[in-house]
């Protein structure tokens, strides 16, 4: 009579923990912000509470602007309003949209523009974890290429990254991404366009992210990912697959290949 299968043989195997600290070899590091290197809360509270009662008069305001005009066009198409709706019309839908988080291209590009301003007057600042300023420049002074993508338009990248905490860090970046730039964070073919403008090879760029999402685009597109799960954050304890994960820049070595 054959053995019956012992009920532990079934079960799924635990994941491998990540190494501490975790080892990647890379070209270029590419990072997200929100969740990743700054917190959620201060970008959906700090920063929308900013652009939400701007919203209508830097429509107006800017309406000769392309990028605004399209910003315009796209809302209402997306919300199927009226072609000729009004400024109130096309803002409530942009606050339902914040309410809700969605990240939508004409909101971000609206609200891009407005905090660009904002960082300008020093009317607003920008957040970055305690551990994420530090290693950033580490690895730059090391010769690790670093750019960001976030679904943040490019003209709040900028401005986020001169008005830290710690002063301008603008010169630690080689190119910021956008959905615009790049194309959806959740689509792998936006991580080929980032490489194929960074001029390197798939294998030799890691992405830092706290989406599960955007973890399996990249893996899909052949980038190496390091998935952050930070208490606090919108996808702490998340289930990010194979990935390895940790929870703070400190958890990590990027050694340049």
């Amino acid at each position: 009579m054959t053995d019956a299968p012992h009920p532990e043989s079934a079960l799924t195997p635990e994941p491998t923990p990540t190494p501490d600290p975790l080892v990647v070899d890379a070209k270029y590091l590419v990072v997200d912000l929100e969740g990743t290197t700054s917190a959620a809360g201060f970008i959906l509270g700090d920063l929308y509470d900013y652009a939400r009662p701007r919203l209508a008069a830097w429509l107006d305001a800017h309406a000769s602007d392309p990028a605004i005009a399209e910003a315009r066009a796209q809302v209402i198409h997306d919300a199927s309003l009226p072609t000729d709706a009004s400024t109130d019309e096309i803002v409530a839908v942009m606050h339902e949209w914040m309410e809700r988080d969605v990240k939508a291209t004409p909101l971000k590009t609206v609200q891009g523009q407005i905090w660009a301003e904002g960082f300008a007057r020093d009317e607003i600042s920008s957040h970055f974890f305690d551990d994420v300023i530090p290693k950033l420049r580490e690895w730059h002074a090391h010769g690790l290429g670093l750019a960001v993508f976030s679904s943040g338009s490019v003209a709040s990248q900028v401005p986020w990254f001169r008005h830290s905490p710690d002063g301008d860090l603008t010169s630690l970046i080689t190119d910021y991404f956008d959905t615009i730039k790049a194309g959806p964070k959740k689509e792998s073919s936006s991580y080929d366009r980032i490489a194929a403008a960074l001029g390197v090879p798939a294998a030799e760029i890691v992405f830092f992210t706290d989406n599960p999402g955007e973890v399996s685009a990249a893996l899909e597109a052949g980038w190496q990912v390091v998935a952050f799960s930070r208490e606090g954050e919108p996808f702490f304890e998340a289930d990010f697959g194979g990935s390895s994960v940790v929870s703070s820049f400190d958890d990590v070595e990027v050694v340049p290949s």
